[in-house]
């Protein structure tokens, strides 16, 4: 645990989609730097993990990369180093892959399309505070639907007494959401598939060996994933 409480001080930013639900906003830059409030989706992000305290963000990059580059080569904090995907997209678990020679144990991994407003202490903090690497492979950071704004999906997760993790069964509704937030032990990516692949594949086996566990989120949560959601999101911003 750092001097700041933080479980690290390093994070990776997943912004190497394709953002194809954004279009058109999407044709000419990548998603990560759509505007929302006046600034870059993809700086709200780094803007909020660096007053928490981290240090080093790992970026990785592969739609538009070179104009993400120069956007995240004017930033002084975090300290900005680039996992470069642009010879193939490699989804969220092989990204992870690609970056974990650049990645302390544990890490934080983060979207670049959310955006999160604090309840009464910042969510790093939480995760930091039922961190357990004896017990947890990754701890994910959720929302419950009352706290989910533009989001209208049935739901991720079931969340026990005591934190592990269950899947929605198919059909229901899952009480509470992935936030795109997680704190990440190397262990969950030992053995892992070559190339692309989903972060689900790991949190399956973590799930199946006990070790998947979540913190339920005491603020709010905003999903910025159309150009519909954008006015809203804007407006909540606004009035707290």
């Amino acid at each position: 645990m750092s001097a700041s409480g933080l479980a690290s001080d390093s994070a990776m930013v997943m912004a190497a989609g394709l953002g194809k639900r954004m279009r058109p906003l999407t044709a000419t830059q990548p998603k990560p730097l759509v505007r929302v409030a006046g600034k870059a989706l993809i700086d709200h992000v780094l803007d909020w993990i660096a007053e928490a305290g981290i240090e080093r963000a790992v970026v990785n990059v592969h739609y538009l990369a070179d104009a993400l580059e120069a956007h995240l080569k004017e930033r002084k904090k975090p300290a900005i180093t680039i996992s470069d995907e642009r010879d193939q997209l490699l989804e969220t678990g092989g990204g992870m892959i690609k970056a974990l020679p650049q990645l302390p144990d544990p890490f934080f991994c983060l979207n670049a399309d959310n955006i999160w407003l604090d309840g009464p202490r910042n969510a790093l903090l939480d995760l930091s505070a039922q961190w357990d690497p004896e017990r947890m492979d990754a701890l994910l950071l959720l929302v419950e639907h009352g706290h989910a704004r533009n989001f209208k999906g049935e739901g991720d997760f079931h969340l026990s007494d005591v934190g592990r993790l269950s899947r929605r069964k198919s059909g229901r509704i899952a009480p509470f959401i992935y936030t795109g937030l997680q704190l990440v032990s190397h262990r969950l990516l030992r053995d892992a598939p070559e190339g692309k692949f989903s972060t689900n594949v790991l949190w399956d086996r973590a799930i199946s060996e006990d070790r998947l566990f979540g913190v339920s989120f005491t603020g709010s949560w905003f999903e910025v994933g159309t150009p519909q959601s954008i006015a809203p999101t804007e407006y909540a911003l606004r009035n707290g």
